[in-house]
């Protein structure tokens, strides 16, 4: 099996350490993350992690497994590229008159859906969101007058076949327990000793 890119996408309880253990999942299996983001989720009190890495199918179906052995974690998805809309944002610090000069500033933010975000007489911060490869030819394009700062935002990704983690988790609060659902001897007898 060959490497290719996935989102890996997360739905936890937002509890101090979390991230930490995920990062240990990774660090384990010496799997390079390539961009990561948090941030609330459709569903009050619950947060969604993104994941990008390079690897194989098996070894990311495998992590995802690990990851909602968790306690925190409630869902774990991973997903190609084409079964996800994804967006990054990036912005880029270039001196003002170096821009001014040589660039007619209009049509460059109109050829790569770009906006002035900051415009002082030292520098001035363009703004563009997109794919890693529309973000790249911008980036490309301002090199040689002078780039002073580039950042680019981890990836924010939607699961095109999902119908929202909302659903998922209405569906389990409501299951009847079956063979599929494990009781926990442990916690049940530790009930039993904190009602007497």
């Amino acid at each position: 099996m060959s490497k290719q890119e996935y989102t890996i996408t997360v739905y936890t309880e937002n509890q101090v350490g979390l991230l930490n253990r995920i990062a240990i999942l990774f660090s384990r299996r010496k799997i390079n993350v390539e961009s990561l983001n948090t941030s609330p989720s459709e569903v009050p009190g619950i947060h969604r992690f993104t994941v990008v890495v390079n690897e194989t199918e098996d070894v990311v179906r495998k992590l995802a497994r690990q990851m909602e052995k968790q306690v925190d974690v409630l869902r774990a998805f991973y997903n190609t590229g084409d079964e996800i809309v994804w967006q990054e944002l990036a912005l880029y610090k270039v001196p003002t008159p170096e821009i001014a000069e040589k660039v007619k500033v209009e049509r460059l933010l109109r050829e790569h859906g770009a906006r002035a975000v900051v415009i002082r007489q030292d520098y001035t911060v363009f703004e563009t969101t997109g794919q890693r490869e529309e973000t790249d030819k911008l980036l490309h394009v301002l090199e040689p007058f002078g780039l002073i700062e580039f950042v680019r935002s981890a990836r924010v990704a939607i699961i095109k076949a999902s119908d929202g983690f909302h659903a998922l988790l209405k569906d389990f609060e409501f299951r009847e327990p079956g063979p599929d659902i494990l009781e926990n001897e442990f916690l049940d007898k530790q009930d039993k000793v904190f009602a007497m």
